[in-house]
């Protein structure tokens, strides 16, 4: 395992370009063939990164060649993005080794972590310690993950646990508002979570337009998770003026 390699990487692209974009790619909606175009075309547009899974993802062996299929195709890391213990799979760079922080299920709190924990280390991923959070309810990572979502007017609790993941030594937190969600996590949400945590901040789900990128990472945001947008059809354009939005923030 190359220890810290992603993650000062992802800290040297965030001191030259202000925020990150990533990508997230569902194996269980992509083929391999599709996958590394995309990957291609993404990294073009500037991507720092692709995300690869999702909470429904359960095909392993399909995202392993999803997977291998983008690492052939980019130069940018591919970072695992595990809804469980099938999420876990060779050949990726790193993984976000994510505790969901306000599920009500104890397994996707600790127990899957422990269950992944040794395939990690077998398949040499580096593995990203984060809290993961999702907000509101309604969608799939809400329902999957049996999360007690946070009200999008409730910030403070957002950041109460972005605060316990830092004391707990997460260095990553993750806003999800969830995959094809109505409305993206406010930033009101995002500039009450910043002023108290201060490590990697990453938000996602529901982000769609240039403007609400850009309002996203001027309240704080490190990274923007964008996966729905192109999984429906969404054009390379409309991510290319994301992408522009977040650099020119």
């Amino acid at each position: 395992m190359v220890r810290d390699r992603v993650e000062s990487f992802l800290k040297s692209e965030l001191r030259k370009k202000k925020a990150l974009l990533f990508v997230l790619v569902d194996s269980e909606v992509s083929d391999p063939g599709t996958s590394g175009k995309l990957a291609r075309d993404v990294e073009r547009i500037g991507a720092s990164a692709i995300l690869v899974g999702g909470s429904s993802a359960t095909d392993q062996i399909e995202m392993a060649r999803v997977v291998k299929d983008i690492k052939k195709e980019t130069k940018i890391p591919v970072i695992l993005f595990p809804g469980n213990v099938t999420g876990v799979v060779p050949n990726a760079d790193a993984i976000l080794f994510s505790s969901l922080m306000n599920s009500e299920n104890p397994y996707f709190i600790s127990q899957a972590q422990a269950l992944g924990a040794p395939s990690v280390l077998k398949f040499g991923l580096e593995p990203l310690p984060t809290a993961y959070l999702v907000i509101g309810e309604g969608t799939s990572a809400w329902f999957v993950g049996s999360a007690r979502g946070i009200p999008f007017e409730k910030p403070k609790i957002a950041a109460a646990y972005a605060l316990a993941a830092q004391f707990l030594g997460m260095r990553f937190v993750y806003l999800e508002a969830g995959s094809g969600a109505k409305t993206s996590v406010t930033p009101e949400m995002v500039k009450t979570v910043r002023r108290t945590f201060d490590g990697f901040l990453i938000v996602g789900g529901g982000i769609r337009e240039a403007k609400t990128a850009k309002s996203l990472v001027r309240a704080g945001a490190d990274a923007l998770v964008i996966g729905t947008l192109l999984e429906k059809g969404g054009s390379i354009k409309k991510l290319r003026d994301i992408a522009r939005a977040i650099r020119d923030k």
